[in-house]
């Protein structure tokens, strides 16, 4: 039986999004075929024919994570244009801390998979990060000049990605529920004065 090219493109964006919920819940280590496979609903020979490997799958997986971060950034800073980092930082902190793994954010979740990944995996995951950086960068506010602590926006995109995913890692790291919280509080509020630092012609 033959297969619509339209429904071969449902099927591998359903075997893409269960493979991310996986992998992030259990980890590139934990993670085995057949429970790929059965997240997604489909066959061994169904998956093999849409990734040659495990590592493809979780290399596309990854880049379509920090995609669905990216594009996320994206919708917040056209309806939001002055308070689109108050509203991410909120929800990134607060939902995406707070939910299961397999609906947590790819960059906290499987960047440590990623540093042991091949070269392929990992120049993927680059390429797809400095478009994010370029993007969170966009929406900040322009760099001061002349300033003796100068920082460009892309230096405060970056500063301000690793703050919320590290903040994210160790909120969910720990066991208690008030030093949970009280890290992401914290992380939400240096967040926001480095996203926010205003140029010359704010001040």
């Amino acid at each position: 039986m033959r297969y619509s090219a339209e429904h071969k493109q449902e099927t591998r964006t359903r075997v893409i999004a269960a493979a991310g919920q996986v992998f992030r819940k259990e980890g590139y280590g934990g993670a085995g075929i057949d429970a790929l496979t059965k997240a997604a609903g489909v066959t061994n020979g169904a998956f093999y024919g849409h990734f040659k490997s495990k590592v493809e799958a979780f290399r596309t997986a990854v880049v379509e994570g920090l995609e669905e971060l990216r594009q996320a950034v994206l919708t917040l800073r056209e309806s939001q244009s002055k308070g689109w980092l108050q509203t991410f930082a909120s929800y990134y902190l607060g939902y995406k801390r707070t939910c299961d793994l397999g609906d947590s954010c790819t960059l906290p979740s499987l960047s440590p998979d990623v540093m042991r990944a091949d070269e392929e995996t990992r120049d993927a995951y680059t390429a797809v990060l400095k478009k994010l950086i370029a993007d969170v960068a966009a929406g900040l506010p322009e760099d001061k000049k002349g300033d003796a602590n100068e920082t460009t926006a892309e230096d405060r995109a970056i500063i301000l990605l690793a703050t919320l995913s590290g903040g994210v890692t160790l909120a969910r790291a720990v066991s208690d529920p008030a030093l949970s919280s009280h890290i992401a509080e914290v992380i939400e509020r240096a967040a926001l004065v480095m996203g926010n630092l205003a140029s010359p012609q704010d001040e």
